[in-house]
């Protein structure tokens, strides 16, 4: 079996030097040349399978990653160890709070009743995994009755924004065919503008209760879309397509994420809370969405842009 080694700096702030590229061919075993993806922001070296390591490729990317990520050290660098078979994928499902987008739709939302350090505190228990996820979106929602469900329109227009590279790493999959769903603990409200803006074919969330003067009533439909309907979402996708795990891409940030980001045969923490780093096949914390296709091996000039990224 052969390997691949990816490494992928912002597209804005280009780190990959040829000194950088020669100490870490130097690890891998039966290493190729370096095939630039992007000149100095990301690059792929393939390689062979160690001896001793057969059948144990989960085994073997953690034990490179670690590897690799020593020698790379301070400098603002990601590495995708994977194997090079099935690599660009068929279907992604994606988070959309603090994955797709910079915010959480729920903090930002509350910050409107004047709520927004409460809320916020219980958002961040949650995504580390300090708490349950449902029990902690009923009590942040219980906080939101009375709200306008009108204020969701304002709020997505004053306060939510993409994160850089999202609708190109949306847009560039679905021209290549790929699936493309978002699946988020948010709400309905936020979630169809957004997932249709970003370019999503399909999108799942909770639904937020309202009464007949539209108001919330700090109720949520049940049951409440969590950590394991992100995982079903995922295995529905999967088995509706006919795909095996290895064509398979989910992205995440938060500990709700991790049953779905382990279902994926490649699952990728973005900026992510401990809890998911330690699960996650690989971690992004310096490229922006635009990773996810370097790390598929898409070259730079293989991107479908979109207006306004």
């Amino acid at each position: 079996m052969f390997y691949v080694a990816t490494l992928i700096s912002h597209p804005d702030r280009p780190a990959i030097s040829d000194g950088l590229l020669q100490k870490v061919a130097r690890v891998l075993p039966q290493a190729g040349p370096a095939n630039w993806l992007a000149p100095g922001v990301a690059v792929d070296i393939i390689f062979g399978e160690p001896a001793n390591q057969a059948g144990a490729p989960a085994r073997l990317r953690k034990k490179l990653s670690g590897e690799l990520r020593g020698i790379i050290g301070a400098a603002p660098v990601d590495v995708v160890v994977q194997p090079q078979d099935a690599r660009r994928k068929k279907l992604l499902v994606a988070d959309m709070d603090s994955t797709m987008i910079g915010q959480e739709c729920i903090d930002e939302l509350a910050d409107y009743a004047g709520l927004k350090d409460r809320v916020a505190a219980i958002t961040a228990r949650a995504m580390a995994g300090e708490i349950a996820f449902a029990p902690a979106l009923r009590e942040r929602v219980a906080l939101l009755q009375g709200v306008p469900i009108a204020t969701i329109d304002k709020v997505i227009a004053e306060r939510i924004r993409p994160n850089p590279g999202a609708a190109t790493l949306i847009s560039t999959m679905r021209a290549h065919g790929v699936y493309t769903c978002v699946v988020s603990g948010g709400f309905t409200a936020f979630m169809a503008p957004l997932a249709a803006a970003i370019g999503f074919d399909e999108y799942h969330a909770n639904t937020l209760l309202t009464d007949a003067a539209g108001l919330l009533t700090g109720k949520v439909t049940e049951p409440v879309l969590g950590r394991e309907a992100k995982r079903d979402t995922l295995l529905a996708l999967r088995a509706r397509f006919g795909l095996r795990r290895e064509e398979t891409l989910a992205v995440g940030d938060g500990a709700n994420d991790i049953p779905m980001i382990e279902q994926a045969g490649l699952g990728v923490a973005f900026h992510g809370k401990p809890a998911l780093r330690a699960v996650a096949d690989a971690c992004i914390d310096h490229g922006d969405l635009t990773a996810l296709l370097y790390a598929q091996g898409y070259r730079r000039d293989e991107f479908v842009e979109t207006m306004g990224e």
